[in-house]
């Protein structure tokens, strides 16, 4: 498996104050959710603003430091990462993707809120300019499934496992995170040449798909918009083809970033099919 790097880096917004939780083994839970416009650009070289809302946990003492001193409306830098977790609820299995936060720091737009603070239909300030930024390197769960829109748009879909080892009381443990992924257009065509088991990095853009199950529930997962995607080769020295691709395809690989239209609305809490 290739060594695991999994970052993801947000500034934006507080929507509202932070909620305070504690588990049952008094762990103190921090809950934030934030919000902020990606500025992507299309293949016509338009540019757009895309409204994204994330829920971020801070564990911990740092929980509690935070707990009392940040409001609605404060701009954070966050910087964490993905944390994937999965149950069992009536035979069904079941799975969510958190943003877990190891730092974050207050942003200062002293003089310049008017300018870059919009309220969205809720009443929540959401900031323009702000990061949406995500690191991943790991190991494809599966092979890759390309499919294209009614418009003849490229998109791939694919799954990425990626390895975290840490240190606990009872020693040197491993969790894997599952990362579901896509991209578009020549970046899409090319990433579904890679098979399922090899390495790849990709940088992206978290987003927070929705849709209707059959039984007209709605439904919502977060996943990765890649906009740049490198295959991993296995090891020092190999020749198998996995390494970097010609200059070609190096150009092909750094597509421009879907323009689809992002949630207005950040889900509510719920059970997330996997």
């Amino acid at each position: 498996m290739a060594r695991g790097l999994n970052r993801v880096m947000l500034v934006g917004t507080l929507t509202q104050d932070p909620e305070m939780r504690y588990t049952p083994g008094g762990l103190a839970v921090l809950e934030l959710t934030l919000a902020g416009n990606d500025v992507v650009v299309d293949d016509t070289g338009a540019t757009r603003e895309l409204p994204w809302y994330h829920r971020v946990k801070l564990l911990g003492k740092s929980a509690e430091f935070w707990g009392d001193s940040l409001k609605a409306g404060t701009a954070l830098f966050v910087e964490g990462r993905l944390d994937y977790r999965s149950w069992e609820t009536d035979g069904q299995k079941k799975s969510t993707l958190d943003i877990r936060a190891d730092r974050i720091e207050i942003v200062n737009l002293e003089g310049r809120k008017g300018e870059l603070i919009v309220t969205d239909a809720k009443g929540q300030p959401r900031l323009k300019e702000a990061l949406n930024h995500v690191l991943l390197a790991g190991n494809l769960t599966r092979d890759p499934e390309l499919r294209y829109t009614p418009q003849g748009t490229a998109v791939t879909r694919f799954s990425v496992a990626v390895n975290e080892r840490y240190a606990s009381k009872q020693g040197d443990q491993e969790k894997v995170h599952y990362v579901e992924a896509q991209a578009w257009r020549e970046l899409a065509e090319w990433a579904a040449e890679l098979k399922k088991g090899e390495g790849v990095f990709l940088i992206g853009r978290l987003v927070n798909d929705s849709w209707t199950s059959s039984t007209g529930e709605r439904r919502f997962t977060t996943r990765v918009e890649a906009s740049r995607l490198e295959r991993l080769a296995r090891g020092p020295g190999n020749s198998g083809g996995t390494g970097s691709p010609s200059a070609p395809e190096q150009k092909a690989r750094t597509s421009k970033v879907d323009i689809e239209e992002g949630l207005e609305d950040f889900p509510p809490e719920e059970d997330l099919p996997f």
